[in-house]
């Protein structure tokens, strides 16, 4: 399998080149050549596999002449060893038609250690002996940092820089990262939003000040890591009925990555009926979605501050597919948008529905989840469980909400929502007596970058 930049102007690489890559050279995004397809025969063998299995069944071919079933299954193994449930993203049952996602059971407690868990280990894996180290750069708006430190902190050859918008995540995905001492784990806050902090992030990959650093990514800009996310997607459909029947997916998403990885799953041949795009306040993606308006507005800052984003990178990979992956096409786009901050686009798929959700249907969808299911659930969940609740579907169509968060992340919003406080689960119950560490830094190229190649192995 190759992979093609979506500017069209980088070289082709393969799947090991490509995850340590991550940015592409021209400023794009890896994407593959082509969709892999999944026969109905093969997508109904999955069913009552492990994830693990399910995860080196579903990557193989993206991984095709790099990495074999064999190894995949092996890295898939160790990756969610370490996850609290069996199932690693358990299906929970809300009321006839509606379903949790669980996927929050990983080490730090949110979705992003599904893919990140299997990250560290390809990273770990491809890095060749005595190579440069790899430097690591990440921006988080609160729950890809602690699960890319976690993934990678004490790695040999990896040194991981990650920048969160200072003052604007909970308490709980701050010292989540922040605690984290290993040596080769750097903690920047930076006095701005989270769309600065991803601007810089893209900027440093062709920065002249890091010149001579071997440049990595953790967001999901990183192929890799996006891929191992379209595991669960069809994981969660074949328990459900697939192939034999469709299941629609409610995703609470600020970046488009999550929701992509449905889109690669319907690309691969997963019967997916709706993938429904969950906003908050924010609402680019649903703008974009539902009248063709992608243009950047200012970022407010609410109880589900992972989906505080107005820029959302991964958007650029379904522009590339819009016009029939034509990357000089793609590139002229990007280069508009980077000007304006406006992109007027085609209506996508039907595939796609969207929907923005404010802070009172948040409590509500909160609410609801308690005291009709018994289920404590976070905001950003609750933002998809109230666009799923409201969407036009088939009555027939089970729709899955993708729960990306354990509630304990966000206490005072739960408690606030519910009048229940949840608690931190053992294994991370020391959190708030642990030492803290991190640099605050102005939000300038300049700052960032300095930073970086003063405290960076050589």
């Amino acid at each position: 399998m190759r992979y093609l930049s979506t500017r069209g102007a980088a070289p082709p690489l393969d799947f090991r080149e490509t995850t340590l890559a991550g940015l592409a050279a021209d400023g794009g995004l890896y994407v593959p050549e082509a969709w892999p397809r999944l026969s109905e025969a093969e997508i109904g063998a999955l069913q009552g596999l492990s994830y693990a299995e399910t995860a080196a069944r579903v990557l193989a071919p993206f991984a095709a002449g790099v990495l074999d079933e064999a190894a995949l299954r092996s890295l898939a193994t160790a990756a969610y060893g370490r996850f609290a449930h069996e199932a690693v993203t358990p299906l929970v049952q809300l009321d006839a038609r509606h379903w949790l996602l669980e996927l929050f059971h990983g080490p730090t407690l949110a979705f992003k250690d599904v893919a990140l868990q299997l990250l560290g280990l390809l990273f770990e894996r491809f890095l060749a002996p005595n190579a440069a180290p790899l430097t690591v750069i990440g921006a988080t708006s609160g729950d890809t940092g602690s699960a890319a430190i976690d993934a990678l902190a004490g790695r040999d050859g990896v040194e991981i820089f990650m920048l969160h918008p200072h003052g604007r995540i909970s308490e709980v995905q701050r010292r989540q990262m922040t605690t984290v001492l290993a040596p080769n784990v750097h903690n920047i806050a930076i006095e701005g939003s989270f769309d600065d902090a991803q601007t810089l992030v893209k900027a440093m990959f062709a920065a002249p000040e890091l010149a001579g650093l071997r440049l990595g990514a953790v967001n999901s800009i990183n192929w890799a890591r996006l891929a191992a996310q379209v595991v669960y997607y069809f994981y969660a459909a074949v328990r459900l009925g697939a192939p034999g029947r469709a299941v629609a997916f409610s995703v609470p998403t600020g970046n488009f990555g999550d929701v992509f990885a449905g889109y690669v799953a319907a690309c691969m041949g997963l019967p997916v009926a709706r993938l429904i795009v969950a906003t908050n306040v924010n609402d680019i993606l649903h703008r974009a979605l539902s009248a063709g308006d992608y243009s950047v507005g200012t970022v407010t800052a609410t109880a589900a501050p992972s989906m505080d984003i107005q820029v959302s990178s991964n958007f650029e990979r379904l522009l590339f597919d819009m016009n029939h992956r034509d990357g000089a096409v793609t590139a002229t786009q990007m280069a508009n948008f980077a000007a304006s901050r406006r992109l007027a686009i085609p209506i996508p798929p039907s595939l796609f529905a969207s929907a923005r959700i404010d802070g009172d249907d948040m409590a509500l969808a909160m609410r609801w989840a308690y005291e009709r299911a018994g289920q404590v659930i976070d905001p950003h969940s609750a933002i998809g469980l109230a666009a799923a609740r409201q969407a036009a579907l088939d009555p027939h169509v089970p729709v899955v909400t993708l729960a990306t968060a354990h509630p304990a992340k966000f206490r005072d919003a739960v408690e606030r929502a519910i009048g229940v406080r949840p608690s931190l689960p053992p294994r991370v119950g020391d959190l708030f007596r642990r030492e803290e560490r991190l640099t605050l830094l102005p939000a300038t190229l300049a700052a960032v970058a300095g930073h970086i190649r003063e405290h960076a192995a050589r």
